[in-house]
């Protein structure tokens, strides 16, 4: 097989190599080895250089992957490759059980969110039956640093690339989200009241995937003429964590 074999893809019968080889490249990616040079893709994805090179700036070009200049990581977009088995066997599966019984003992909305340059993206929600004034569903982004998930999925950043959203996040005081998410860093849970809209509180904790890496954020978000903020932290954050902990225990053998 030849280097014009694998960029084009031009191979006797069904078989498309250029295509298997793009998909080798993204299953490259995991848990314990993201983000990666390209020398580090090449080895594991069994390609050359160059032939890495190409997949993987095709990959940043479509939104799949992202590149820091040195390093290559997955990007939230690739979620939508396999958006059905994901759903049904992995963070969605895994969670959204779980999460209806959270929701059911605490009676307010949970969701799931992943970190997506500035922005948080839902991902996984089991809303309460109420009406909100905040509209959420499955793609709704907010910005990070005036969330409780963000907060926890900032504090799992190096201190760079936290500088670096903070700065590129426009109305906030950069100093005390700083001081707010190493806090969140600290404790392992994050609480935002009423920062982001007028009388909505939340909490949020970690999800974490084999080798306990931080991948997601769950939380649960309340009215504050509903729930204070010493019940957040008293009641409701022991059953946030403990229904965390199953997800990332279900996720570390997925």
């Amino acid at each position: 097989m030849t280097e014009m074999d694998v960029e084009t893809g031009e191979e006797g019968g069904e078989f498309v190599r250029a295509l298997a080889r793009g998909l080798s490249v993204i299953e490259a990616f995991g848990a314990t080895h993201t983000p990666m040079t390209l020398t580090q893709v090449a080895k594991r994805a069994e390609v050359t250089r160059a032939t890495a090179r190409r997949l993987l700036h095709t990959l940043c070009a479509l939104g799949y992957v992202a590149f820091d200049g040195k390093l290559f990581s997955l990007r939230p977009k690739v979620l939508n490759l396999g958006l059905a088995y994901l759903s049904s066997l992995t963070l969605t599966g895994v969670a959204q059980p779980l999460m209806q019984e959270l929701v059911t003992r605490v009676q307010e909305s949970c969701s799931i969110s992943v970190l997506d340059g500035t922005d948080i993206v839902y991902v996984v929600r089991v809303p309460m039956k109420r009406i909100m004034s905040i509209e959420i569903s499955i793609g709704t982004r907010l910005p990070a640093a005036r969330t409780s998930m963000g907060r926890v999925l900032l504090s799992a950043l190096p201190d760079a690339e936290l500088d670096a959203i903070l700065a590129a996040t426009p109305g906030i005081a950069a100093d005390a989200v700083r001081a707010a998410v190493r806090q969140a860093g600290g404790q392992g849970w994050a609480l935002v009241n009423q920062e982001l809209e007028e009388g909505l509180r939340s909490i949020a904790v970690p999800i974490r995937g084999r080798g306990g890496a931080v991948i997601a954020a769950m939380n649960v978000s309340t009215h504050a003429s509903r729930v204070t903020e010493a019940q957040l932290r008293e009641e409701f954050l022991p059953a946030l964590q403990e229904t965390a902990n199953q997800i990332s225990h279900a996720l570390s053998f997925s």
